[in-house]
């Protein structure tokens, strides 16, 4: 499990130059961890095969835009929202 969050967040920086290593890795985890739950809660969940294509879509198609994302959801404001974890 670990190798595919190596390689989606590897993928991650490639679109986004303005994130931090750790930045890309934290989206990789939320995306992933909010993809297989959503899949799971409506009964269509087929695995880490097809988690990883959906996640790996996420970061195609919003990839370049996840550091401008301002979340109010106190679990991940200090997370997404730290300018200091940002790349200049």
């Amino acid at each position: 499990m670990n190798d595919i969050y190596e390689k989606l967040t590897h993928v991650l920086l490639e679109k986004n130059a303005n994130l931090s290593y750790a930045q890309a890795r934290a989206w990789v985890e939320l995306l992933w961890e909010d993809t297989e739950a959503t899949y799971a809660k409506s009964g269509r969940y087929n695995g880490l095969e097809m988690t990883e294509r959906l996640v790996n879509t996420w970061i195609q198609n919003h990839g370049a835009q996840l550091h401008l994302v301002q979340s109010k959801n106190p679990r991940f404001q200090e997370l997404l929202n730290r300018d200091d974890y940002l790349k200049h």
